[in-house]
């Protein structure tokens, strides 16, 4: 059973940084494409970043140069730091994990976990 299990989200001031992870079992992450997606209260759920298993990264426009996505394959675990958070950043955010070895993107019909709250407030 494939189970994907974020953490590392919770409240933090503009301006502040957050990582998240997000843990896999059943699943081998070093051989798929991962990324983050993201929903924000009242809103559709929008894509982040994804890494490719050649570690080729894409990100949303809006936030190029302030997160970064990684991967540790030792670990089975993937990472979204954020950087210079924005209240605008505020949603719950969800990991996800290609079920084709060969897609490069990942999608509704891709593994996802349950998502972690994240909060950009003063």
């Amino acid at each position: 059973q494939v189970q994907l299990v974020e953490s590392g989200g919770g409240l933090v001031q503009p301006g502040g940084s957050l990582r998240l992870s997000c843990a896999a079992s059943g699943i081998n992450f070093s051989l798929r494409t991962l990324g983050w997606h993201r929903q924000a209260p009242g809103k559709q759920r929008e894509f982040v970043a994804h890494i490719t298993r050649g570690s080729s990264t894409t990100y949303l426009d809006a936030v190029k140069g302030r997160f970064t996505i990684s991967r540790d394959s030792a670990k089975n675990t993937v990472y979204l730091h954020m950087n210079n958070l924005k209240p605008d950043d505020t949603a719950v955010y969800y990991c996800n994990a290609a079920r084709s070895l060969f897609s490069s993107t990942v999608g509704p019909s891709d593994y996802w976990g349950q998502g972690t709250q994240v909060t950009v407030s003063s």
